[in-house]
C-alpha cells in the first residue's frame, strides 16, 4: 500500500495548480491532505468525489481555515473524525480511515507561534499532540496504525536547516520536541528516519522569502 501526505495549502488554489493530474498519476492508495480550507460543498464535483476515488473529509468551522481529508482508492470500512475536546474538532485537524484492522490518519497538527508569534498557541499544540496521542495509541492497540500529516515540529536538529537560530520559536521548542519524542519512546516509528538516518538536508517546507 502507497499512502502519500500533502498539505495542500488550500485545495480549491491545488486544483488549478494540476492537483487531479496529480492524484491520477501519484500512484497512491490513500491520500492524506491537510489544510484543506474548504467545506467539502465549496470544493467542485470532480474534486469532491473524483472518479475511482473514495472520498472522506473533516473541515474547521470556520471557512477557508485548516481542515483535513483522506482520498483512497478502497471504501473504508469507517471514518472517525473527532476527538474528546471539542476545542479541537472545532478546527478540522484531525481524520481517521479505518480499512478492516488497518487505521491511517490524516493530522493537522496546529502552529504554536499564535497571531503575534509570541509563541501563545504553545499550549493549546501541546494539548492536541496530547489528545491526538492518545486517541492513535487506541487505535494502535486494536490494530496497524500510520500517521501522515503536517506536524508543525522539526523534531531533531537533523530535520531543521537552522538549528540554532530556532531554539526559542515554535516548531522547535524543546517542549514540542519532546511530544514527538514520546511517539518513538512508545515504539512507534518514523518511517522517514528508519529509512534515512543521519542524512541532513531533507525538508517538507521553505520560506518563500529570504533565499530559501
Amino acid at each position: 500500500m502507497r499512502v502519500i501526505s500533502w498539505n495542500v495549502n488550500g485545495l480549491r488554489a491545488c486544483v488549478k495548480k494540476g492537483f487531479h493530474e496529480f492524484l491520477e498519476s501519484c500512484g497512491a492508495d490513500v491520500l492524506c491532505l491537510q489544510e484543506v480550507r474548504a467545506l467539502p460543498e465549496q470544493l467542485d464535483e470532480k474534486t469532491r468525489n473524483p472518479a475511482g476515488w473514495h472520498t472522506a473529509f473533516f473541515p474547521a468551522v470556520r471557512k477557508g481555515y485548516a481542515g483535513v481529508a483522506i482520498y483512497s482508492r478502497e471504501k473504508p470500512t469507517r471514518v472517525l473524525t473527532r476527538l474528546p475536546e471539542d476545542e479541537f474538532n472545532v478546527e478540522g485537524r484531525f481524520i481517521v480511515a479505518k480499512f478492516g484492522r488497518l487505521s491511517i490518519a490524516s493530522v493537522y497538527y496546529p502552529k504554536g507561534s499564535g497571531n503575534a508569534r509570541d509563541n501563545s498557541r504553545v499550549p493549546y499544540k501541546l494539548a492536541f499532540y496530547q489528545s491526538v496521542y492518545r486517541a492513535l495509541e487506541k487505535l494502535r492497540a486494536t490494530g496497524p496504525t500510520y500517521v501522515a500529516g503536517d506536524f508543525n515540529t522539526a523534531h531533531t536538529e537533523i530535520d531543521l536547516a537552522r538549528p540554532k537560530g530556532n531554539m526559542k520559536t515554535s516548531g522547535f521548542l524543546p517542549e514540542e520536541r519532546q511530544e514527538l519524542t514520546r511517539w518513538l519512546d512508545n515504539g512507534w516509528t518514523d518511517v522517514f528516519r528508519k529509512q534515512h538516518p543521519n542524512e541532513p538536508g531533507h525538508y517538507t517546507w521553505w520560506r518563500q522569502w529570504g533565499g530559501a
